[in-house]
C-alpha cells in the first residue's frame, strides 16, 4: 500500500524529484527535525532520514563516519522517533527511514512500523532485508501500518529479479548508479547511460530513484534523464559537516542550487 503522500509526490512530478538524505543524530544530536524542514524550505521534495548503525554494508566513509557521530551523541530508534513526534506539524514532503535490518529487528518489526505510522513517516529503505524475506514474513506488518518499501536494484541485478522486486514495492525502486558503496562521484558515461535508459525501458509500475554518487547540480541533471529523480546522501552529508555560515545557509547553499536546475 503506497502511502498518499509519496503517490501525491510522483503523480505531480514525473521527473526532477529530489530527495536528500541525512543521518538522524549528525551533526549534534537534536538536528534532526530541524534539518527536516529546512530542505524542504530549500526545494527538496522527498527527505530520507538515515538510522545510524555502525556496521552498515552500503555506506561509504563520509556516511560511516556520520553514523558514528551520530551514535557518539547519543541516537537510538527510540530517540528518533521522539523526535519526530512534530514531524508532520512542521513538515508536508514525504519522509524515509533507511536503515539495516538489525537495530530495526532489535526494536520490533512491528513496533517499527507502528511508530514510524504515528510519527507520519511514509516509507523505508532497508538494504540488506532480501525481498524474499519481506515478502513472506513482513509485508503484512508494513501494509497494516501503511509503510512501503523501496528496495535497491543494481547494473547487476537479473532481468526477473527486477520485475519481483517491482511487483512487490508501493513506493519507488532505488537504483543504484554503480556497484560501490555510497560516497563516490557519479561518472555519468554511455554504459551508465544506458543502464538508466535500459531499466526505464522496462515500464516498470514504480517511479526510479537514481542514487549513489549523485553530489551536484550536473551529477542530479545527467542522473535523473532517465529516472523520476535522484537521491543525495553523501555530499550533503559533507555540506552539513562546513564550517562557515549557519545550519540553515549551509542547507540553502547546497540544496537550492540543485532544486532550481528542474525549472531552468
Amino acid at each position: 500500500m503506497t502511502n498518499n503522500r509519496l503517490r501525491e509526490l510522483f503523480e505531480k512530478k514525473s521527473s526532477g524529484v529530489l530527495s536528500v538524505y541525512f543521518t538522524a543524530g549528525f551533526p549534534d544530536l537534536n538536528d534532526t527535525l530541524e534539518i527536516a524542514i529546512l530542505l524542504e524550505q530549500a526545494g527538496a521534495d522527498l527527505i530520507e532520514i538515515g538510522i545510524p548503525f555502525s556496521d552498515s554494508l552500503v555506506d561509504g566513509p563520509t556516511i560511516q563516519h556520520a553514523n558514528q557521530i551520530a551514535l557518539n551523541n547519543g541516537m537510538s530508534l527510540e530517540l528518533l522517533f521522539s523526535q519526530l513526534k512534530d514531524l508532520r506539524e512542521k513538515v508536508s514532503i514525504p519522509v524515509v527511514l533507511m536503515g539495516c535490518i538489525n537495530p530495526i529487528v532489535q526494536f520490533g518489526i512491528e513496533a517499527f512500523c507502528q511508530q514510524c505510522h504515528r510519527a507520519g513517516v511514509d516509507s523505508v529503505i532497508i538494504p540488506d532485508l532480501p525481498p524474499e524475506e519481506y515478502q513472506e514474513n513482513y509485508r503484512h506488518l508494513f501494509d497494516q501500518y501503511s509503510i512501503s518499501n523501496n528496495f535497491l536494484i543494481t547494473s547487476r541485478t537479473p532481468l526477473d529479479r527486477i520485475k519481483y522486486i517491482d511487483s512487490i514495492s508501493a513506493g519507488f525502486i532505488y537504483v543504484v548508479s554503480s556497484d560501490s558503496t555510497t560516497g563516490n562521484h557519479l561518472q555519468i558515461d554511455n554504459d551508465r547511460l544506458e543502464y538508466f535508459k535500459s531499466i526505464k525501458m522496462l515500464g516498470l509500475t514504480n517511479p526510479l530513484m537514481v542514487g549513489f554518487g549523485i553530489t551536484d547540480r550536473l551529477s542530479f541533471e545527467a542522473a535523473t534523464q532517465h529516472a523520476s529523480g535522484g537521491i543525495i546522501g553523501s555530499a550533503f552529508i559533507k555540506a552539513l559537516e562546513g564550517d562557515t555560515g549557519t545550519l540553515d545557509q549551509r542547507i540553502k547553499n547546497f540544496v537550492s542550487p540543485i532544486a532550481e536546475c528542474r525549472e531552468a
